[in-house]
């Protein structure tokens, strides 16, 4: 079975889209960084640590969206 060719990816946002998701990208895993930073230095728990998915994972979307421009 032979597989037909992807079609090609088309932009949908443009260059200003394109700079806000990155900033939000960058913004948001430097926070979770941040925190992630000042939870170990107090110690805390398990549960408020896996509060930080949700800023990594915001981060990674924004980059994400950014360099596939979509």
């Amino acid at each position: 079975m032979t597989r037909a060719p992807a079609a090609p990816r088309v932009p949908n946002i443009g260059p200003r889209g394109c700079a806000h998701r990155r900033l939000i990208g960058i913004v948001a895993l430097a926070l979770g960084v941040l925190a992630l930073a000042l939870l170990w230095a107090l110690d805390a728990g398990r549960a408020p640590r896996l509060a930080l998915f949700l800023p990594a994972w915001l981060g990674a979307l924004g980059l994400g969206q950014a360099r596939h421009r979509t």
